[in-house]
């Protein structure tokens, strides 16, 4: 059994100091894994049912393959975290490859090194590749997401970085919550692919109109867990649209 509190890794980084920690759960035994990034919280493995969601959410929109036998789904996530997200989308039989950006080394590292749960299943897999970048420069560049393989589009983007459009990790990010920002975004998608942001804010009207100005089908579904810590029920939104076959329709 491991240690009742562990902190595994700790390190300086241009956005803060970031920490893994584990602890252990008193009133199931398990371990949780835990980041911090300076004095906030990012994530915990206890809270995981929003990440998973997303990539359910957003691969559920896209249409079944004419050969389920044959996966075809190239797949592009942004933010890796703990790895659910990603996690997620490789367990789509569908999904043929999948890139995660994630704008720190320390992260990526600690799943090549094995120190969290879901880390070497991923970097084993041979669909999944990780790109350290920042994911918000990476959309506007012409290079696009994927830096073997410039300009690439995806039949998926999903999109787990900030707290939520309004609630960002940097105020650079704010850019892409907008008309123009989202616009560059659906150019990196197949015409009918589908873009999906988590959040952890109730659903925002003002932002679904955005998302409406810009891709097809705009909604906002919330995803309801249970809150262990707190007791009863929380919520997180994710966000979801479909690129225009038509870029002037964006």
């Amino acid at each position: 059994m491991s240690a009742r509190f562990e902190e595994i890794d700790w390190r300086p980084t241009p956005m803060g100091d970031i920490s893994l920690r584990r602890r252990r759960d008193p009133a199931s035994g398990d371990d949780v894994y835990e980041v911090k990034l300076g004095d906030e919280f990012l994530m915990s493995s206890l809270f995981t049912a929003g990440e998973i969601a997303l990539t359910e959410l957003g691969l559920a929109k896209l249409p079944e393959p004419v050969d389920p036998a044959v996966p075809g789904l190239d797949v592009a996530v942004g933010g890796l975290g703990l790895g659910y997200t990603a996690r997620a989308a490789l367990d789509d039989p569908r999904v043929r490859s999948l890139v995660v950006v994630d704008a720190l080394g320390e992260v990526i590292g600690w799943h090549e090194r094995g120190l969290v749960p879901l880390g070497a299943g991923l970097a084993s897999d041979p669909r999944c590749r990780f790109v350290q970048g920042d994911f918000f420069a990476m959309v506007g560049d012409a290079h696009g997401l994927d830096p073997q393989a410039p300009g690439r589009r995806f039949h998926a983007i999903l999109l787990d970085v900030d707290h939520s459009p309004r609630h960002v990790l940097h105020p650079r990010h704010a850019a892409l919550y907008r008309p123009e920002g989202l616009r560059t975004l659906a150019d990196r998608l197949h015409p009918g692919g589908v873009f999906a942001l988590w959040s952890n804010d109730p659903p925002d009207e003002e932002f679904t109109a955005v998302l409406a100005e810009v891709f097809a089908e705009p909604e906002a579904r919330v995803v309801a867990f249970d809150n262990p810590l707190q007791g009863g029920t929380a919520t997180n939104t994710v966000y979801l649209g479909v690129a225009r076959a038509d870029p002037a329709a964006r």
